[in-house]
């Protein structure tokens, strides 16, 4: 061989590297950028055509891709899609539009998820179209529909977590909605369909569980329950002045007691003020705690932060600026602070697992297209906010919400369980309107379950009790769930 053809035959073999280099650019590394890019074209043609792997909850899909007789379409189909939608949203492949885990895990349910790089070296070399995978939640679906069911056509949410890893067990939000009205390829249905949805006052689309605010109440009491041990304010068996009512200070306010009650003999221990819910028991005390106390114990919970399970969840909040009127609102859970029920869940979860606060995630495994698994999930470190003694001391606190008489959440005790629990009724400052809370976990002794009950107030009820409204939700979800 010549140097001319030797010259030739490098420079052909070189562009033949180049050119296989850009395909595989282009095929693997670029293709979700170039998909996701506005300018193409094709995105809409894509999604519509692509076969999107299924979201399974306990081994059966309850979200599939099924193909359109006589066509190369596929229609998006959710069974049970009201128990779930507040998990799964919903996909549009007429509008390109997703929410909910169909947005937050799309490259992996749409086949270009580097985690399906063997199936798409597969499907490329035997010339298969592009197979979506598919995701794996950590949902129990049967809590999942005690949760529903218990709630009924009341707002609110519901969310458990396993108390050791923080694996979601169930999240529901009510009202709900029909994703497969929002999957049909029928442009015009779809459009009004989500016209119907958006304008409801109600607002079905909001996952209330992580996308909304709320004031805690009494269930706020844990963590002002945390500062006062940790400063060295009061241990459980401490007494503490409780009148009916009493005064904010440097205010003409008068803070009372639910419906005015006494709180005991009036110098109760800390722990039968918590159990009784007793609000002037913790407006009195915090006047020996700083904001700053406060702040501390909420920001190691999380408070302030942006976090992800994958969906996003609405940060938590508590002033740090409160003067002592407003400190003692918030040490019982009014004035600003407000927190979503994914994050008493994870208050109580902590208390739960001897101040190891986990992770919260929805997703267990990604699996491809053979039903193989290629990706899971490990539990994740969340810090920890409070020591196991203290956390002991909170968990004794808690049983007593529910195990003695005078505790408020008798209706959460279950045949041999120890429950523990906090009750809240917290002011929404909307005329007479309130919202009814519990949080905890059982077994007591053994936690396995966590979790956070939210009841909105309406016009059938406008201020229920946490108690009486909320505990027999919880203990729903907790018989289905221990079984």
């Amino acid at each position: 061989m010549n140097n001319q053809i030797r010259k030739i035959f490098i420079i052909v073999l070189i562009m033949f590297a180049l050119l296989g280099v850009g395909v595989t650019n282009t095929q693997f590394i670029s293709a979700s950028s170039l998909n996701a890019d506005a300018r193409n074209q094709r995105t809409i043609l894509h999604a519509a055509e692509t076969d999107r792997g299924p979201i399974i909850v306990d081994k059966t899909a309850i979200a599939s891709s099924e193909r359109e007789q006589d066509s190369k379409r596929y229609e998006r189909s959710y069974a049970e899609g009201p128990l779930y939608a507040p998990v799964t949203g919903y996909f549009s492949s007429v509008g390109n539009a997703s929410t909910g885990i169909e947005a937050a895990e799309e490259d992996v349910l749409d086949g270009q998820s580097q985690t399906l790089l063997g199936q798409r070296l597969r499907n490329l070399l035997t010339g298969q179209n592009r197979q979506g995978g598919g995701v794996e939640l950590t949902l129990n679906s049967q809590m999942q529909k005690a949760a529903a069911e218990a709630l009924g056509n009341r707002k609110g949410a519901v969310v458990a977590l396993d108390a050791k890893t923080g694996a979601v067990l169930a999240m529901y939000s009510a009202p709900t909605f029909d994703p497969n009205q929002l999957a049909s390829s029928d442009a015009n249905a779809v459009s009004d369909a989500f016209s119907a949805l958006s304008s409801d006052p109600n607002n079905p689309l909001l996952n209330r569980a992580i996308s909304q605010r709320y004031a805690p109440g009494s269930t706020f009491k844990v963590l002002t329950t945390i500062a006062l041990i940790e400063n060295g304010v009061a241990e459980p068996d401490t007494r503490m002045s409780s009148p009916v009512s009493t005064t904010l200070p440097g205010t003409a306010t008068e803070v009372s007691n639910i419906e005015s009650s006494t709180c005991g003999d009036g110098n109760p221990t800390l722990t039968e003020a918590f159990a009784r819910s007793c609000n002037t028991t913790f407006v009195l005390a915090s006047e020996q705690l700083t904001t700053q106390q406060l702040v501390d114990v909420t920001n190691r919970f999380g408070f302030g932060r942006d976090s992800q399970i994958p969906l996003a969840v609405t940060p938590s909040v508590f002033p740090a600026d409160a003067d002592n009127a407003q400190l003692a609102m918030s040490a019982i859970g009014q004035y600003t602070v407000q927190t979503t029920p994914l994050q008493m869940a994870q208050i109580a979860q902590t208390v739960a697992n001897q101040g190891q606060m986990m992770t919260p995630y929805l997703i267990d495994s990604i699996v491809d297209a053979d039903n193989q698994v290629v990706r899971t999930t490990s539990p994740t470190d969340g810090g920890r906010p409070i020591s196991a003694e203290t956390a002991s001391k909170l968990r004794t606190m808690m049983e007593a919400v529910v195990s003695q008489p005078y505790g408020t959440g008798n209706t959460m005790a279950l045949p041999n369980v120890a429950v523990a629990a906090k009750t809240g009724t917290a002011e929404t400052g909307e005329g007479d309107r309130a919202n009814a809370w519990a949080i905890g976990f059982a077994p007591a002794d053994n936690p396995q379950i966590a979790f956070a009950v939210l009841v909105e107030g309406d016009d059938t009820n406008p201020t229920p009790h946490g108690g009486d409204v909320a505990g027999p939700i919880a203990r729903a979800v907790l018989e289905a769930g221990l079984k």
